[in-house]
């Protein structure tokens, strides 16, 4: 379970949000909304450990009863997938995968995992492709994969369906739902777009807590 305790997000002119609760299960998708410069990303940044300079934020999260505020971001155990890809140029997409497979994985056993998870993704034979001959959607697709395969306890999702014409849009929001649901974790979602939302239940409008202090 992620937990989220009195989180309060500041810029040295201003302060975003205050007094921000919440705990998401394993499974469940929280949305977060809100206009822009409300500190819907820079609440996702600082859940990952990598809040922008010029920004201090005070609070606790919590992942599986343990406190991650005071971590790096590399022991936190939580993903986060922006809505530009950020593959890396000079590997193949397979080599892009494996390179998110935790240590103690033999190359052949990282490569397999790959193989899997592009099959999975409707992608098989394009391991050795260069990232950069895919598709918008083929590389949002990617992206999500090495995401998942770095295994996150938790996974931050920063509006990766805006930049995707509406058709593609819906298929890449349905397939992303998918992969969540087959490694039940806990999901922080931002978006602008209501559709977006998998489960009104789990909306946050951070527009309520906007300037409130």
């Amino acid at each position: 379970m992620l937990q989220v305790k009195q989180c309060a997000i500041a810029t040295p002119a201003s302060t975003l949000f205050t007094h921000l609760d919440f705990e998401v299960k394993p499974g469940e998708i929280l949305t977060l909304m809100g206009p822009s410069g409300c500190g819907k990303s820079s609440l996702l940044h600082w859940l990952a450990g990598c809040l922008p300079d010029g920004l201090t934020a005070t609070g606790e999260i919590w992942l599986n009863q343990r406190r991650c505020d005071t971590l790096p971001t590399e022991a936190r155990r939580i993903g986060l997938i922006f809505q530009d890809d950020l593959l890396f140029p000079h590997f193949s997409v397979g080599q892009n995968l494996a390179l998110a497979i935790p240590a103690g994985v033999t190359r052949g056993e990282r490569k397999a995992q790959a193989l899997a998870a592009l099959g999975c993704a409707e992608l098989g034979g394009f391991y050795h492709r260069d990232p950069a001959t895919l598709s918008g959607g083929q590389r949002a697709r990617v992206s999500v994969l090495r995401a998942l395969l770095a295994q996150p306890d938790a996974l931050l999702l920063d509006e990766p369906f805006s930049r995707l014409d509406p058709g593609l849009r819906a298929a890449f929001r349905a397939f992303v739902w998918q992969q969540v649901a087959a490694r039940p974790v806990p999901v922080v979602l931002v978006t602008h777009d209501p559709m977006d939302c998998p489960d009104t239940r789990l909306l946050i409008q951070l527009s309520a807590l906007f300037n409130s202090d």
